[in-house]
């Protein structure tokens, strides 16, 4: 199998590079055109000169040279060639992180990861989303017009703790670069020529910057119609919520000041609020998969639905001092507030016969749907404290480097089945108190680093009882303790100027998504019985039960991970190349599974080992034409049952298939780009004639960005999926909860950018 994909891989390679020098408007996605908020001639960049500083993971600007470790830079250049080109804000990730999965084209990012795990998302800095109640809703918390630059760290860091074990997506908000005042209006056109398809967006963004002042300010709006595919169908509203037929607004504001002597301290401010809603134009249609029809949507609204939304608010305050104590010092506090609004379902386990009863016949079988219409919401706050100091030459020896940090955390969250105000996962509040340390040394040529954090939470969970689906089970609330030591060691070696290698062992720690445990307690010899689905053998309450309290629960304890990873990376005058190689293993991990009654995801706690290696090249064919190539590949192991070998591999909803971006960059003149970008998803088959099979059906789809400028605007034509392709999501290619949606099709976007 691995020789046939390989086999694959090499002619989808040769063929995309075949296909780009017949167009005159090749591209390359590093050096990606501006669209609709850069200036083309000011702020383009080539493969050589990609920002090589680094924040993320050490909190202090480090040279990405003396990490070791993959690290990834999305440029600003980048994060604005994917607003030309689509409103999905994941599926940057997607064309421009190896080891990230494919993008669900909607609101929910359930099953994209990062080399398999979770990453833990941050807004400059701030923790997006919550382990305590993962909703899957992380991928769209703000609008990407204000993110100048995103962080990719992949594995875990000393400096973040809880969810980082897969690693860290940061992204970081715009700052000015120009002394006075600079105002950027945008707007942005798409469509797919079908009337409810069209979408626009308007932004605003004013950028001030004085001797020891700077201010940021941002709004937007945005409206996307619905989505068809390439045979001119209207693509299924996904039912944990979806990015089409809604609205979006966005608010951001970043104050700072510079003081001290020699402007040696700052401290800055930061607000933010996001809400995406869906409008409730549509009803989504379940599709056919034996005969192949996807899922559509139709017009009209479910009756008792309100409208399925993401609402993210932060604020942080941040202080830096570069001259304390001899060191630098670095300390953030904040709060962010967080409410996920999901689609209305009538599913079985929203049912209450005591709330609308259900119609049964003389053998107790349901003879009619089930009455009783309901949407889940989470509620999530957090409050923390994040700090660091950072010396150079400590203890008297030249080139030692000391970090040490403490964080403290508060984070809160519960769901609720929001139109009949049922509890459906309790209260729950997570604290935990964080030192680190971590020391850096560089011996010549070779920078060696490793560290030490301390994990020491507690979560507290509420008493509460089970929904009427769940035996209405009586659960204690309690307490659970949650300690662990991660540590982590590297080296990096500057072999050259030009080339260097690095090995790396690290661990990382997160809580498993508690609320998905919690909420499906139910009597311990709860079965269907006579054809009823939701039948059972205790009357409510589980009398015959012993009494059950939260911290028995197995499921509860946390997800640690040990991550070693070895790789190197080559930059020439015209040309580099970078590979790593990793495996990540965890003796109590998470998979996840469809329960078949409710067609909701259900947890498995059982070993996984998932590796995989990741492969990059860049090459300059002339000073206006350059290439990119990424490729990926991760696989997983978990066991069949309890106990046993590693039997077992992961599927797509915790590991994406093999992955192929080709991306080439044509500056045809000092105002004008085009980028011309090639993305491939491979075939993928797993646990051929077992338990767990899966067939992935690849597909390559193509996307082309120009952009122009004229004085002080830029005016910007974007085409995904160029050849109009048709084809199945990956997610949507295995049986999951009422998931069969095709991608989307050709989309054309027109925009143009003033600034002045």
């Amino acid at each position: 199998m691995h020789n046939k994909k390989m086999k694959k891989l090499s002619a989808i390679i040769i063929a995309n590079m075949a296909m780009l020098p017949l167009l005159p408007t090749t591209s390359f996605a590093q050096q990606a055109a501006e669209s609709t908020e850069n200036s083309t001639s000011d702020e383009q960049q080539s493969i050589a000169s990609v920002e090589k500083i680094i924040v993320t993971g050490s909190r202090q600007p480090k040279a990405a040279n003396k990490i070791p470790g993959a690290i990834n830079v999305i440029s600003q250049e980048e994060v604005s060639r994917n607003i030309a080109l689509t409103s999905d804000a994941t599926s940057l990730l997607t064309r421009t992180i190896p080891g990230y999965s494919e993008s669900t084209q909607q609101m929910s990012n359930s099953g994209e990861t990062l080399r398999g795990r979770v990453a833990l998302r941050l807004f400059d800095g701030v923790p997006q989303g919550s382990p305590l109640r993962e909703g899957n809703r992380a991928g769209i918390f703000t609008d990407m017009g204000i993110i100048q630059r995103v962080e990719v760290i992949n594995g875990p860091s000393a400096s973040e703790g809880v969810g980082a074990a897969g690693g860290i997506i940061n992204y970081i908000s715009r700052t000015p670069t120009k002394r006075g005042t600079e105002v950027t209006l945008s707007s942005q056109y798409r469509t797919q020529f079908e009337d409810d398809s069209e979408s626009w967006r308007l932004g605003f963004n004013v950028a001030h910057l004085e001797d020891n002042y700077d201010l940021v300010l941002a709004a937007s709006f945005s409206e996307t119609g619905i989505g068809y595919d390439a045979d001119g169908r209207r693509i299924g509203l996904g039912t944990s919520g979806s990015a089409m037929d809604s609205e979006s607004d966005n608010l951001f504001v970043k104050v700072g000041t510079n003081f001290g002597d020699q402007d040696e301290q700052r401290l800055e401010l930061s607000l933010s609020r996001f809400n995406i809603a869906g409008q409730g134009n549509y009803i989504l249609v379940d599709g056919d998969r034996e005969t192949g029809l996807s899922s559509t949507s139709e017009p009209g609204r479910p009756l008792g639905a309100r409208a399925s939304f993401n609402d993210f608010s932060q604020q942080s305050l941040t202080y830096t001092h570069d001259d304390f104590l001899g060191g630098s010092f670095w300390v953030q506090y904040y709060s962010a507030d967080q409410g996920m609004r999901y689609e209305a379902e009538n599913s079985i386990d929203k049912q209450d016969p005591l709330i609308a009863p259900i119609a049964l016949d003389e053998n107790g079988v349901p003879i009619s749907d089930f009455p009783l219409i309901d949407q889940s919401e989470i509620h999530s706050d957090k409050e923390g404290l994040r700090s660091s100091w950072t010396k150079l030459d400590i203890f008297g020896v030249r080139d030692l480097e000391l970090q040490v940090g403490l964080d403290v955390v508060t984070d809160t969250a519960q769901q609720l089945l929001a139109l009949t105000n049922r509890v459906w996962v309790p209260p729950m509040e997570y604290t935990s108190k964080t030192p680190f340390f971590q020391l850096s040394y560089d011996l010549g040529d070779v920078t060696v680093t490793g560290g030490v954090r301390r994990e020491d939470g507690q979560l507290k969970v509420d008493d509460y009882t089970t929904t009427w689906y769940r035996d209405r089970r009586e659960v204690s609330g309690g307490t659970l303790d949650y300690q662990e030591t991660l540590t982590n060691l590297g080296a990096i070696w500057r072999i050259t100027d030009d080339f260097s290698a690095y090995i790396s062992t690290a661990k990382g720690f997160t809580l498993p998504n508690v609320g998905i445990p919690l909420r499906n307690i139910s009597c311990s010899n709860d079965t269907s019985e006579g054809g009823v689905p939701f039948g059972g053998t205790q009357p409510d309450g589980c009398p015959n039960d012993d009494p059950i309290s939260v911290d028995g629960i197995l499921d509860l304890q946390p997800i640690v991970v040990q991550n070693k990873e070895i790789g190197f990376n080559w930059n020439g005058e015209r040309a580099n190349f970078g590979a790593s190689y990793y495996l990540s293993d965890s003796e109590f991990g998470v998979s996840l599974r469809v329960d078949p009654e409710t067609e909701d995801y259900i947890m498995l706690r059982r070993p996984t080992e998932i590796k995989g290696y990741e492969m990059t090249a860049g090459y300059k064919v002339t000073d206006a034409i350059e290439l990119n190539a990424m490729y990926s590949h991760t696989e997983g192991k978990t066991r069949t049952g309890d106990t046993g070998p590693l039997d077992r591999e992961m599927g797509i909803r915790d590991v994406g298939p093999d992955k192929v971006v080709l991306t080439a960059n044509w500056m045809f003149s000092d105002e004008g780009m085009v980028v011309l970008g090639a993305r491939t998803v491979l075939d993928n088959d797993i646990n051929e004639g077992q338990a767990g099979e899966e067939h992935i059906d690849g597909y390559t789809l193509f996307d082309l960005n120009a952009n122009y400028q004229l004085d002080n605007a830029t005016f910007s034509v974007g085409i995904d999926n160029l050849l109009d392709k048709s084809y199945f999501l990956s997610h949507s290619q295995v049986d999951q909860w009422r998931n069969y949606f095709k991608g989307q099709g050709r989309i054309v976007s027109l925009g143009y950018t003033l600034k002045f």
